[in-house]
């Protein structure tokens, strides 16, 4: 009927390791991109960009 001893030391060190692992790989999916991925990325926001720009409809502003 007894529970398991538990060292509260050891068990802090564990969870430790675990959230510092949690974060290692939110980590690698944010940050970890190769070049080539970034510079694809940078490229299609600029066509996008591009193409948005080529659609503005230019107004004249007459001074009186």
């Amino acid at each position: 009927m007894s529970a398991e001893i538990v060292n509260l030391r050891q068990f802090r060190k564990k969870q430790a390791r675990s959230d510092k692992e949690k974060q290692a790989e939110q980590n690698r999916i944010s940050f970890g991109r190769t070049k080539a991925e970034k510079k694809l990325t940078t490229t299609l926001n600029e066509k996008t960009a591009k193409a948005h720009d080529a659609g503005r409809i230019e107004t004249k502003k007459t001074e009186d």
